[in-house]
């Protein structure tokens, strides 16, 4: 089997009995450099079209997991908020009760002076 600008020859390993082509390397350069891969302006526009369309896709995914995320932060804060709202009206109501619960400790004391 030959390459386009390149020649092949068939080799023989001892070991394997199998034949292997090697291919003249320095054939295989210069059919290469004549190819200049990448360097033909409409094979360079196409992959910069290309890239610029795999990053708009990929901003838009980016964009799109954004509003996911602020999305379930957003109800995350409305759960807390309201969690502490709920917290800080129990914690009122506790102090009401303990303030009241002193007061008529206080007050069924016996006192000192009744007992003289």
């Amino acid at each position: 089997m030959e390459a386009a600008g390149s020649t092949c020859v068939l080799s023989s390993n001892a070991d394997d009995g199998v034949n292997k082509p090697e291919i003249d390397q320095t054939q295989n350069v210069t059919s290469t450099a004549k190819r200049g891969r990448g360097r033909d302006p409409v094979d360079k526009e196409y992959r910069s079209h290309k890239r610029l369309l795999r990053n708009r896709v990929s901003a838009q995914e980016a964009r799109e997991r954004k509003k996911v995320y602020v999305s379930d932060m957003e109800s995350r804060a409305n759960e807390l908020q309201n969690n502490n709202d709920e917290l800080e009206e129990k914690i009122s109501t506790l102090m009401n009760e303990n303030t009241m619960l002193r007061k008529m400790l206080i007050n069924t004391r016996p006192k000192a002076d009744d007992n003289h």
